[in-house]
């Protein structure tokens, strides 16, 4: 199986960053291959221009994408399934990625006529500051779920999960006592999710 990577964080010197590394690490330990878009690392451009944004208003099915959306869009259908690897930043992925689905996303693409394949299998790997209690209490996991889950991915992936590795601010302490803990789960998920025996969560 063929894994596009999407991820996203402004640093190299993070939790996420040794997250993304560990996960990587499980899908080409389990056999499988992966391709990967480090958004900041390529300087992707998150921001819609007008003509794509009044493309998509009127519903134009045309072939004046940009370069670099279409880049995107052919890992997409060249790979079978996507996993996302983003901090939360105020219960969102962050602006980079948020940007990367509104250009990416287009008409004719992911909706509308659609040219975009199904994929078997997507995850989102995210780390969050806050605790996962707090995240459920408050119902903010629920609407992250919701956004990325039923409305990004909604049925253009077979099977889908998402996966939050909480406390991971720097001012908690479970940060570095959770962090070999974390670090085998990201691996695990690499090494297991993308197997034909498990077909992951909706």
């Amino acid at each position: 199986m063929k894994v596009f990577v999407v991820y996203c964080h402004p640093s190299k010197d993070s939790f996420t960053k040794n997250m993304c590394d560990a996960f990587v690490k499980g899908i080409t330990d389990s056999g499988n291959e992966y391709v990967i878009s480090d958004l900041y690392e390529m300087h992707f451009d998150p921001v819609m221009r007008e003509e794509e944004y009044l493309r998509d208003a009127y519903y134009r099915n045309t072939p004046d994408l940009c370069e670099d959306v279409l880049a995107e869009q052919a890992k997409i259908n060249e790979s079978d399934a996507i996993a996302f690897v983003y901090p939360v930043f105020w219960t969102e992925a962050p602006a980079m990625l948020v940007g990367w689905f509104d250009r990416v996303w287009t008409y004719g693409f992911a909706y509308g006529n659609r040219t975009m394949k199904v994929l078997d299998k997507a995850v989102i790997l995210c780390s969050a500051g806050n605790s996962l209690e707090y995240l459920e209490e408050t119902g903010l996991l629920e609407s992250m779920k919701k956004v990325m889950l039923e409305d990004r991915l909604k049925d253009r992936a077979e099977k889908k999960d998402f996966i939050v590795f909480d406390c991971t601010a720097r001012e908690y302490e479970l940060r570095s006592e959770n962090w070999e803990r974390y670090m085998k789960k990201a691996y695990e998920t690499g090494l297991c999710f993308f197997s034909q025996e498990d077909g992951g969560a909706e």
